[in-house]
């Protein structure tokens, strides 16, 4: 074997031997029995892959303040369901549906969201 063809093998080991990032299945992640209405203003848009992430900030009956996490379809699925980078920015007050993470505290499933003129984005199917 040659010094260039043993310098390639080696390489190839050294990535397959790189922990690859695991891909979620939605049962994993989530609880479809466990439906949840949010309304709240949004503080953070993630807009990156393997999930976009948005959180928003809701106010409780106590008047505590929880800021919940919303995890979404990736930027491209997104992008063909009709999202941008603009749909949802900082200050928006919006309505999300989704379902509770089975392991996250204050973490959902965006599902649906509703933005304060109407519209509605999808990130899934709708429930």
């Amino acid at each position: 074997m040659t010094p260039s063809k043993i310098a390639d093998l080696a390489a190839f080991l050294a990535m397959a031997s790189l922990p690859l990032p695991a891909h979620h299945a939605f049962s994993a992640e989530f609880d479809s029995s466990k439906p949840i209405t949010l309304e709240g203003i949004v503080t953070r848009v993630e807009w990156e892959n393997p999930h976009v992430y948005f959180y928003i900030d809701v106010t409780g009956p106590d008047k505590a303040v929880v800021n919940w996490k919303c995890e979404t379809s990736g930027p491209n699925k997104l992008t063909r369901l009709g999202w941008n980078k603009d749909s949802m920015k900082a200050g928006d007050k919006v309505i999300v549906h989704g379902f509770f993470a089975r392991h996250a505290a204050n973490m959902v499933d965006g599902r649906q969201v509703t933005l304060a003129d109407g519209r509605k984005i999808l990130s899934g199917s709708a429930y």
